[in-house]
């Protein structure tokens, strides 16, 4: 997510007020951050309303006031002082403000799954469903189709990974398919799995291997990615038989190639 200067200090307040409330007595996290999403929906619908709640020439009582006469019997408390933050602030435009909606949607959600000690399955299942989504253009494609209609999509999500992944997953899962505007539905999740690591302060190292790897081959792995970025490295494992044998290691934008497929790829390139 890109947001300019105006949107970034907007957020950054919003999600203090964020924080604050969810670290209150009786909150409910994941709650907090279904609202959220679904005002972000709201707001993708009502052009106008986006418009007016991001106005910076409108007086921030009066953004905040268009807000909770709308909201304010349809949301928890706590989510409507986060709102209030959100609409009292400047946004450098309506898009990034809904963005930034999002984004706090989303950390309230993962919030709520690292309070109930999932995070580590949350991460893991939503890297599933990316791989899935990956692996099957057209299911790629049927979820990434822009015209068709939002209740369709959220269905199939719904059809494909309910009763299967955590409820916060689902969520998240819906909220990518459900504004995806053109982009990859499985870099979207990927997206999610890179947020989820990083909020246990580790690096995300998707690595595609020939043969699956034991437990002990993993942790080995882990620890020499550790080293060589010095920082802890969050493993996500897929098994790919064409790639003959070896390994291929992507960490952010940068791609170790150790496979024989790699290999034989490199050799044509300088042969071409």
């Amino acid at each position: 997510m890109t947001l300019h200067a105006a949107s970034r200090e907007a957020l950054g307040l919003a999600e203090t007020r964020l924080g604050e409330v969810l670290g209150e007595a009786g909150t409910d996290p994941s709650a907090v951050g279904e609202e959220l999403l679904a005002v972000v929906a709201l707001l993708d619908r009502e052009l106008g309303l986006r418009r007016a709640v991001a106005d910076g020439s409108a007086a921030p009582e009066a953004r905040q006031g268009l807000l909770r006469r709308l909201l304010e019997s349809k949301v928890s408390a706590p989510t409507l002082s986060v709102l209030d933050e959100v609409a009292g602030n400047r946004w450098s435009s309506p898009r990034e403000l809904t963005d930034g909606l999002e984004s706090l949607g989303r950390s309230a959600l993962l919030t709520s799954a690292e309070k109930a000690g999932n995070l580590d399955s949350v991460e893991d299942q939503l890297f599933r469903i990316a791989r899935i989504v990956a692996g099957q253009p057209e299911l790629e494609q049927a979820l990434a189709e822009q015209t068709a209609p939002a209740e369709a999509k959220r269905t199939l999500v719904r059809s494909l990974f309910a009763d299967k992944v955590d409820p916060v997953v689902q969520l998240l899962a819906e909220q990518v398919v459900l504004r995806n505007r053109g982009r990859s539905v499985s870099a979207g999740l990927d997206e999610l799995v890179a947020l989820a690591a990083q909020r246990r302060e580790r690096s995300v190292a998707y690595v595609t291997s020939a043969s699956e790897l034991t437990e002990a081959q993993q942790t080995q792995l882990a620890e020499k990615l550790q080293r060589i970025y010095s920082r802890p490295i969050a493993l996500h494992v897929e098994v790919d038989a064409s790639l003959i044998g070896g390994l291929k290691v992507k960490v952010g934008d940068e791609v170790i190639d150790g496979t024989a497929a790699g290999r034989l790829d490199a050799l044509r390139r300088q042969l071409a």
